[in-house]
């Protein structure tokens, strides 16, 4: 995973002494991604909850370029992040679309939608010791996008990585009724995050069980419109392992 910390320009001190995590490759791809995948098919009466909003660059950047004006539902553990993201909405005038929740996204009540989208932790390692804890994906990395998939939602687009146990989360995807609709790839480098010795090593630990896949210092992340297998016929999950795991 690549990354850097920003802190935020905000005038509100709560905010700006603390680290907010951002990737700016990650979040364009992340971005086009909700685009392609799934604002462009939304009916502007879908709902859309969102695991991670983080400082929620790539939602507004996607809803200032698509014509969705349905509701877009965010939560994050991190208040800071929280905060950045509330000030952009309103600086670009989208609170009353885009709304943000600061609190745990699995014991806070939610709103029915039709769409789940993620950006999950995906880092692998052996506990949450590393130099970021809240990026941590759980042994494999696949952690917690995992958990997203037993939720039922209709739809749920995540990014998955290539070092992530990738062919596990397509087989829970399948297990729990989804399909493979749709993807979109794109390569990354070895971040400071993800190079950190303590993950590299376990990441290259996790290769030689074939649940990591990287080529030197790339990996394939993915965009993954999973659906419901009785609303389509489509089923991609054979294509999606070929293309993730081909490095």
């Amino acid at each position: 995973m690549t990354g850097i910390l920003l802190r935020s320009h905000s005038t509100k001190k709560s905010v700006s002494e603390k680290e907010v995590f951002f990737c700016p490759e990650e979040s364009h791809f992340y971005s086009h991604c909700l685009e392609r995948l799934v604002f462009n098919h939304c009916n502007d009466t879908d709902t859309i909850i969102e695991f991670g909003c983080g400082d929620g660059t790539p939602v507004i950047n996607s809803l200032i370029r698509t014509s969705f004006v349905g509701k877009v539902h965010g939560y994050d553990l991190n208040p800071s992040a929280c905060q950045v993201a509330q000030s952009r909405i309103e600086a670009y005038e989208l609170d009353h679309q885009y709304f943000i929740h600061n609190g745990s996204f699995f014991e806070t009540p939610r709103p029915t939608a039709q769409y789940l989208i993620a950006n999950p932790p995906y880092l692998p390692a052996p506990d949450k010791d590393i130099y970021m804890p809240l990026l941590y994906g759980g042994f494999d990395g696949a952690t917690i996008t995992n958990s997203l998939l037993t939720l039922n939602y209709p739809n749920v687009m995540v990014l998955v990585s290539g070092y992530s146990n990738p062919v596990g989360t397509i087989e829970q995807g399948l297990k729990h009724g989804y399909s493979v609709e749709d993807f979109m790839v794109t390569p990354l480098q070895f971040g400071y995050y993800s190079s950190e010795p303590k993950v590299k090593n376990h990441i290259a630990a996790l290769r030689k069980n074939h649940q990591a896949f990287y080529s030197g210092n790339t990996y394939f992340l993915a965009g993954v419109l999973f659906r419901r297998r009785d609303l389509t016929d489509i089923d991609l999950s054979s294509e999606l392992v070929r293309v993730v795991t081909a490095l």
